[in-house]
């Protein structure tokens, strides 16, 4: 039996996604977790999960903007689905006062 392959790719201003991802596995399932540092390894890291893995089904983080979930989706070209994983407003207000705390923004464009 094949099983169900999903990804989750999120942004962060430090991540390599060489050295920041993770793989669960279970029976039925496997999930593939990857962090990136910017749209263009997004890219390349979601074409690579959709040819090498298999992966049927990638949902990104909130920091997508809706352009960047385009450009994935027409990376994977329809092998995969696409999703943005969004919030509302008063939980984007925690998580942007989170990121803010752990110094996010200020690394921003520093690899």
């Amino acid at each position: 039996m094949d099983k169900f392959k999903t990804a989750f790719i999120a942004h962060a201003p430090d991540a390599d996604s060489s050295r920041d991802r993770c793989q669960i596995e279970t029976g039925m399932a496997k999930f593939f977790a990857r962090l990136v540092h910017s749209q263009a390894e997004a890219l390349e890291v979601a074409k690579k999960l959709v040819e090498e893995e298999g992966v049927q089904s990638i949902v990104l983080c909130p920091g997508f903007s809706n352009l960047d979930v385009a450009e994935i989706q027409k990376a994977v070209e329809g092998k995969a689905a696409v999703c943005a994983s969004r919030g509302d407003g008063p939980g984007s207000k925690i998580t942007m006062a989170a990121m803010e705390k752990a110094g996010w923004f200020s690394k921003i464009g520093t690899p």
